[in-house]
């Protein structure tokens, strides 16, 4: 899963993690640069890598033409199955095995810390998995250096697609076409203090006005310096660009070949202009400030929030003092009744091409993400991977909404360039209008996603 869903200091937290967390704001610097460069020496490195892979395999492989299927398919799975549902892992194995006759499935466990690693030096070695459980923000590199098979033609057998989870299922798809299949979630929502909202003779929002009404009169009855209502960093591009999709935006798209920043559109900036009213009337942290210093569950313990917004596993980091009075509730929208779109963390399992019987990997695949399956999952605490087999809980009820960045393989550069994060500082500061920054911010991506 996405590691931004884990605490890197909290081992007692939940288990899911993002492969990078979020860096120090600094000065807009993305045409170029150290960071670009090693980025780009790092994407040749791994095509190097794939072609090397392709020929090996080429030479040591036979045809799939005319060929029996293969005795054996290996299947990575993070250790979270391993110790979280190995029992629905067991019962994929034996239903797969009980289809396919004479082709047995070997499930080797790896780790967040070094499976990429790991999965590098199989493309060198033409041995790659046949089915491998990738972080949805882990997946677009490999996407568009071809690591992994086009299941795009197969899309409608694979359970629930069509109501495949919007944010997780965009990590799996690169150009239109669809490379990953969506595994599990999880989301972010509102962690807030019941007695604090009980004494403003608050209700649990149900709209963006509501809350930002509520905030208000919390403010007023705690004016103690460093006290937030409801605490946001304000660089906190996750949290921001839920505002932008709310309403109606996003933050690029893919026209006749070329990326388009759309930050400057009519919605986004209305969504933008939201934020920061939202911002203004609610929280007292930095305005240029990242999400993780300080982290907001630790502003929480120490009694200078009355909500924070995050993941769901912030309650375990909440301090004992007010673990008996946090509860938690689903970011609403600027339209009452509808949740904001929130970003997911997951994971998303993709066939490589280095497999040696890609048919039986989807089909594997098929089968670990049934109905049945996604059902066991979720009685582990992990959202489902569809919108029909939501249930009713807090961090289910947030998915219902979600989304993604974009797809491309400059990705990375915009984030580690600090554009988002520079945009809103810029304009919660006030030193840019919202017209100003968007257009900088539009201007900055497009050189970058279309280097």
């Amino acid at each position: 899963m996405a590691k931004w869903y884990k605490p890197i200091v909290r081992p007692f937290a939940a288990s899911r993690a993002t492969s990078r967390g979020p860096q120090p704001l600094q000065a807009v610097r993305v045409h170029g640069g150290t960071s670009m460069k090693a980025r780009f020496f790092a994407a040749a490195a791994l095509a190097a890598v794939l072609a090397v892979g392709a020929t090996t395999a080429a030479s040591a492989r036979p045809s799939h033409t005319g060929r029996a299927a293969a005795s054996k398919i290996t299947v990575w799975l993070q250790t979270d199955a391993q110790s979280g549902w190995p029992n629905v892992v067991a019962a994929a194995k034996a239903e797969f095995e009980s289809k396919h006759p004479g082709t047995t499935v070997d499930v080797q466990y790896q780790s967040w810390v070094d499976h990429l690693s790991k999965f590098d030096a199989t493309l060198a070695g033409g041995n790659t998995p046949d089915v491998i459980e990738m972080g949805n923000t882990e997946m677009t590199k490999y996407m568009a250096a071809g690591a992994f098979a086009n299941l795009s033609s197969q899309k409608s057998s694979f359970p629930n697609s069509k109501n495949w989870l919007k944010g997780l299922a965009a990590s799996g798809i690169y150009n239109g076409k669809t490379y990953g299949v969506p595994y599990y979630a999880g989301s972010r929502v509102v962690t807030y203090r019941t007695d604090l909202f009980r004494k403003a003779h608050a209700k649990v929002p149900t709209s963006l006005a509501a809350f930002t009404a509520t905030a208000k009169r919390i403010a007023k009855q705690h004016a103690s310096r460093g006290f937030s209502p409801v605490y946001i960093a304000g660089t906190d591009w996750y949290f921001a660009m839920g505002f932008v999709y709310d309403y109606g935006g996003q933050i690029a798209s893919l026209k006749h070949g070329k990326w388009v920043g759309q930050l400057e559109s009519k919605k986004a900036r209305a969504g933008l202009a939201a934020f920061k009213r939202f911002f203004t009337a609610a929280s007292r942290a930095s305005k240029t400030t990242i999400e993780t210093r300080p982290n907001p569950y630790d502003v929480y313990a120490q009694g200078k929030a009355a909500s924070i917004v995050g993941p769901a596993w912030f309650t375990c980091c909440v301090g004992k003092k007010y673990t008996k009075t946090t509860k938690q509730f689903v970011m609403p929208s600027h339209v009452k009744g509808q949740g904001m779109p929130g970003f997911l963390g997951g994971s998303d399992l993709a066939v490589p091409n280095g497999s040696n019987d890609k048919s039986l990997a989807a089909d594997f695949i098929r089968i670990y993400t049934s109905t049945a399956s996604e059902r066991g999952f979720q009685a582990k605490g992990n959202i489902p991977n569809a919108t029909n087999l939501l249930g009713h809980s807090v961090n289910e009820r947030a998915a219902q909404r979600s989304w993604f960045v974009p797809t491309a393989k400059n990705w990375v550069n915009v984030e580690n360039g600090n554009v988002l994060r520079t945009m809103l500082a810029r304009i919660l500061t006030g030193k840019a209008s919202i017209a100003q920054a968007t257009a900088f911010a539009d201007s900055n991506i497009e050189l970058t996603l279309n280097q």
